[in-house]
């Protein structure tokens, strides 16, 4: 069965455009990333997902189940964090924790216990006296205690600290690894190329691309760096030129046999040919579809 499933899903904000005919398919036990700058349709996207507003066109599935005619069995089995998190500030931690579980009826003290000690987060603080930071923190916890099926994560690190960062992922990949499925939304290209197994592009609102993180690697672009060179090389199909002292790099899309004909001609010291990362290759889309 498919976690989640969209078919030409399409909203629009009057005459504003919020997504276009966006087709996503996440397998159950994926760690799927959801990439895109902001402005470019995720929370949209995630919010009609979630049945939180409803589709100008189109379909979407969670498990199976209709998300605009079964939004209350949907959201029973998903745990989901909004990228802006609003809590009653006066409210402790421990008592926006236990109204969340009460809503769901369930007991969560132990996992929350658990998740408020690796997340570093006071429970016994008011909302009011956190940080942004540990705001984020009690709506991961919220997020993450009833151990659901399916996590559905918007911008879930902004305001962590790289350290807060790393527990927060290893408790992901923690959940990933006994079967949930996660699906989140990030512009943090190194996240979803350490992380996540399959991705999607987002621009405008339309899907760009979606596969496989290691497939998405291989766009057939290459990193070029040439050391001990004393100009600028003159060679076809070169974007993204850098120079620093003695060493230049680039990216390069045209045919192997092509650049190595045109290396041969170059005097420098060393060469090396690298896979971009993910960023590069989601700048690469970009342009690709820009022009």
């Amino acid at each position: 069965m498919k976690a989640i499933e969209t078919k030409n899903l399409t909203k629009y904000y009057g005459r504003s455009r919020g997504i276009i005919d966006v087709n996503l398919t996440v397998d159950e036990g994926d760690f799927f990333g959801f990439i895109g700058p902001n402005g470019a349709g995720k929370s949209t996207t995630i919010r009609t997902l979630l049945g939180l507003i409803s589709a100008t066109e189109g379909k979407a599935e969670i498990f199976g189940l209709d998300t605009e005619k079964e939004k209350n069995e949907i959201l029973s089995r998903v745990g989901y964090l909004p990228s802006e998190t609003n809590f009653y500030d006066g409210m402790k931690v421990k008592e926006i924790l236990e109204l969340s579980a009460n809503l769901r009826k369930k007991d969560c003290t132990a996992e929350a216990k658990t998740l408020c000690e690796r997340l570093e987060l006071d429970t016994s603080k008011k909302v009011g006296e956190l940080s942004f930071g540990n705001r984020k923190k009690v709506g991961i916890v919220c997020a993450l205690q009833h151990n659901p099926e399916l996590y559905i994560l918007d911008e879930p690190t902004s305001g962590l600290d790289p350290l807060m960062q790393r527990e927060f992922y290893s408790i992901l990949k923690e959940r990933n690894e006994k079967g949930a499925t996660i699906f989140l939304s990030s512009h943090v290209l190194s996240e979803v190329g350490r992380y996540c197994k399959h991705a999607a592009v987002i621009r405008e609102g339309r899907i760009l691309v979606s596969d496989s993180v290691e497939k998405l690697g291989h766009t057939g672009v290459k990193r070029v760096t040439l050391r001990g060179i004393d100009s600028i090389p003159q060679i076809d199909n070169v974007k993204d030129v850098k120079t620093e002292n003695d060493t230049v790099n680039f990216l390069y899309s045209g045919k192997a046999e092509e650049l190595l004909k045109d290396l041969s001609k170059l005097s420098f010291d060393d060469v090396t040919i690298t896979d971009p990362d993910l960023e590069e290759v989601f700048m690469h889309f970009y342009a690709r579809e820009g022009k």
